[in-house]
């Protein structure tokens, strides 16, 4: 099977979704068990990620992440009563 530079950028992007996932988890872990309530912590996260992308990629961008993610709730991709498939 040859790869084109479009599978290898998907790949690569995909890579490091998962390595920011697995960031996101621990320092979640770690809130946690310093007794910082979930509600907080995503709150924090939630400004953090937008100023940085506000500040990177600027408003319209921070609004179509907001409305894909949105989206994605109304479909129930986040709930955990999905069916993983």
């Amino acid at each position: 099977m040859n790869m084109t530079s479009t599978d290898l950028d998907r790949l690569v992007a995909e890579e490091k979704k998962l390595v920011a996932i697995e960031y996101q988890n621990e320092v979640w872990a770690d809130g946690t068990l310093e007794g910082i309530e979930p509600e907080i912590m995503a709150e924090a996260a939630f400004a953090t990620a937008l100023t940085e992308l506000i500040r990177d990629n600027g408003e319209v961008s921070a609004l179509a992440l907001l409305e894909a993610l949105r989206e994605r709730i109304s479909a129930g991709e986040f709930s955990s009563n999905r069916v993983l498939q």
